[in-house]
């Protein structure tokens, strides 16, 4: 059974920093691609970032060029969001998903697994 469990959330003030962890668990991961998405009260579900697990390819939003990294650890089978000066737009719920197929990197329904989310908090 496929696991998708985030951690490293929590609040922090305008221009600080926090990193999300994504653990993965109950398959081969290396012909996937990971992403982060998130959604805030009342909006949709939206791309961040993505990363190829073969290879590393990374993927981002334009609103996180710059601010954002993610990374992936394979011998933990681990996905890593290092966010930098973060602001209070940046407060969502973020979530850590994996797909399997060649559809969409960016879409939400492209994904097959997701995890349960993990609430990160800009005050300003």
């Amino acid at each position: 059974q496929v696991q998708l469990v985030e951690s490293g959330g929590g609040l922090v003030q305008a221009g600080g920093s926090l990193r999300l962890s994504c653990a993965a668990s109950g398959r081969t991961f290396s012909n996937s691609v990971m992403g982060w998405f998130r959604q805030a009260p009342g909006k949709e579900r939206d791309f961040v970032a993505a990363i190829r697990w073969s290879g590393g390819s990374t993927y981002y939003a334009d609103f996180v060029k710059g601010r954002f990294t993610i990374s992936r650890d394979n011998a933990k089978t681990t996905m890593y969001l290092e966010m930098n000066s973060l602001k209070p737009e940046d407060t969502a719920v973020y979530y850590c998903a994996a797909k399997f197929s060649a559809s969409g990197t960016r879409w939400p329904r492209s994904y097959d697994y997701w995890g349960q989310g993990t609430q990160v908090t800009v005050s300003s």
